[in-house]
């Protein structure tokens, strides 16, 4: 729907109506060309973060790309971590793509296949781990079970056939929807410690 044009001499106020400028205070005024002024200059500045996260993207794919052609090796430039560092030290740059990860229904298998571990177990069932196990199944408020704790299950050294049978439903369950690349810049602060180099308004 085409936003029609406010009249010379209005303004349009947060209720949709037309206001004629000379009934609109004058502080009201000054504060409404503040706040524009200050959105256009965000928009303009995130129109060239997003223009700058993009090249830095596409810089370090052609790299990786370089770097493989002297092993007359196709890399592809886009997938995969990466960590870059200056050849004083002194900055590090990571590219980090993160996978999203759903469970499909066999993770309902998997938690019937443990609920019965925990009842062949009977009292000899540590307290801890149920606890444990209630706690990775458990949803948030969007009704997502985290998928760290339900993959923090496989890392329970635990040595009984049905629990091992349980850890596969849950491997099997695990599906890749999707992927989302980050980048972050950081400078040495110290042998050991890094500081990002923040490009988020609120941690400047």
């Amino acid at each position: 729907m085409a936003i029609s044009a406010i009249p010379e001499g209005y303004l349009k106020n947060q209720s949709g109506h037309l206001v004629p400028k000379e009934l609109v205070s004058e502080i009201d005024l000054v504060r409404d060309d503040l706040v524009l002024e200050i959105v256009e200059k965000a928009q303009g500045l995130r129109a060239k973060m997003v223009s700058f996260k993009q090249e830095v993207f596409d810089d370090i794919a052609a790299f990786i790309e370089l770097s493989g052609e002297k092993y007359n090796l196709h890399i592809g430039g886009n997938k995969g971590n990466v960590t870059l560092l200056s050849f004083d030290g002194r900055y590090k740059i990571q590219r980090t793509i993160a996978e999203h990860m759903v469970f499909d229904e066999r993770l309902q298998v998997a938690k019937e296949l443990i609920d019965q571990c925990i009842h062949s177990w009977s009292e000899g069932s540590s307290a801890n781990i149920r606890a444990l196990i209630e706690h990775a199944f458990q949803v948030d408020k969007q009704g997502k079970i985290s998928t760290a704790r339900v993959l923090g299950l496989r890392r329970l050294d635990i040595n009984d056939g049905a629990w091992v049978n349980a850890m596969d439903a849950i491997s099997d369950s695990m599906q890749i929807t999707g992927t989302k690349a980050y980048v972050r810049i950081y400078k040495r602060v110290g042998e050991n410690a890094w500081q990002p180099i923040a490009l988020d308004l609120a941690a400047l």
